[in-house]
């Protein structure tokens, strides 16, 4: 099964959370790719700081959460952020801005719909992002609330 993850998702692969055993649950089947955005790198590092920021994780937890995610780069299909992607990403925040997609979600909303043919399920953690994948007629994971 190839399967695409924003950010919001993948965080729970490396800090437990609410969602987290859904996912790791997931993992446990036959996983042929992972697609990720390339802009997870940003919003991974700066969802695990704010973790800091809000007393949730300690310095040296967040530093240790970031490495490993780091050192699993290597298992990631990328998706390049390039002129096409972003010119999507605005196209998506003019179709569904009003239905409250953000700039960051655009770009994972870009990003996911270039492996809509070949990725089997996109995971999203964002219920604004899933109404939008449903929109868009990703296949996605149902997840309990």
């Amino acid at each position: 099964m190839n399967i695409f993850f924003d950010s919001s998702s993948l965080l729970k692969l490396y800090h437990r959370e609410r969602g987290t055993d859904d996912l790791l649950q997931l993992f446990s089947g036959n996983i042929t790719v992972v697609y990720l955005s390339e802009i997870s790198k940003v919003e991974f590092s700066s969802a695990i700081w704010k973790k800091v920021r809000t007393k949730e994780l300690s310095i040296d937890k967040a530093k240790e959460k970031i490495n490993f995610f780091v050192n699993d780069f290597s298992k990631y299909s990328w998706i390049e952020l390039n002129n096409d992607t972003v010119e999507s990403a605005r196209v998506y925040l003019d179709k569904y801005g009003n239905d409250g997609l953000r700039s960051l979600d655009s770009i994972q909303l870009a990003c996911a719909v270039t492996v809509k043919n070949i990725a089997d399920l996109f995971v999203t953690s964002d219920n604004v992002l899933q109404a939008i994948f449903k929109k868009e007629s990703l296949k996605i994971l149902d997840r309990k609330k």
